[in-house]
């Protein structure tokens, strides 16, 4: 297992999409926190609260969710496009095996990318916001909040490339998951439009980001949701992994 690691390793850092998504991710995450609070801080001369401040530090996560699933898709899909996935099943006959090393690989690489953004991001909200007092305790949660979920975003993407196979139809499916569709069960009616619209993809996710409960869902619950959705990608992935051929 240790091979198959260090082969994917190499893999995922060798290509030049790995290292612009990633600093695009960075990215986003500052520049969006530094707008936001600067666009709150001027619009008041009251001084900014401490949830509020968090809040406009981690507005990145609408987009930068996006760009993590499409680096999850490319660790796959990639290979797919290339042909190369041949090779690594020659290399590596035991599918679930080679499935395995690239999300411990994915996973390692995402959490410390995102929880380093995402610490960022708050630091530089905080400093632009000043507010007047600051919960050291709350700004940790927030940081492990946005760096689970944007890797749980990314391994969503994975799942997806590995199910799909074909780069751009799995990124379009990662957008309409992750932000279209969540929008649209939002504008359903009645209490069963609700529930839907509760316990759909990220909008029961996004709970662990904003440390807030929705009726029937905490941040942690509503994360356990995430990620049952995304390991039902990632099963079907993996079942249809084993059963075509390359």
């Amino acid at each position: 297992m240790i091979d198959i690691l260090r082969s994917e390793w190499t893999k995922i850092r060798s290509v030049r999409s790995t290292v612009w998504t990633l600093a695009v991710t960075a990215a986003l995450m500052l520049g969006m926190s530094a707008l936001g609070n600067a666009l709150s801080k001027s619009t008041t001369d009251e001084p900014i609260p401490f949830a509020q401040a968090i809040a406009m530090s981690l507005i990145g996560t609408m987009f930068t969710s996006l760009s993590m699933a499409t680096l999850g898709v490319l660790v796959i899909s990639g290979e797919y496009r290339t042909g190369s996935i041949r090779t690594s099943l020659m290399a590596v006959p035991r599918r679930m095996s080679l499935l395995t090393g690239k999300i411990v690989v994915f996973v390692t690489l995402s959490l410390a990318v995102c929880m380093v953004a995402s610490a960022g991001a708050i630091g530089l909200g905080l400093a632009i916001s000043q507010p007047p007092s600051i919960d050291t305790g709350e700004a940790v949660r927030s940081v492990l909040g946005a760096g689970l979920y944007l890797t749980a975003c990314g391994l969503f993407g994975l799942g997806l490339g590995t199910l799909i196979r074909h780069t751009p139809g799995a990124i379009v499916s990662a957008i309409a998951l992750i932000l279209v569709l969540p929008m649209v069960a939002i504008q359903l009616p009645g209490s069963w439009g609700r529930t839907v619209a509760e316990y759909f993809t990220t909008n029961a996710g996004q709970l662990l980001v904003s440390g807030r409960s929705s009726a029937t869902l905490g941040p942690w619950s509503g994360f356990a949701v995430y990620l049952a959705w995304v390991a039902v990608a990632m099963v079907a992935g993996a079942v249809l992994l084993r059963r075509r051929d390359a």
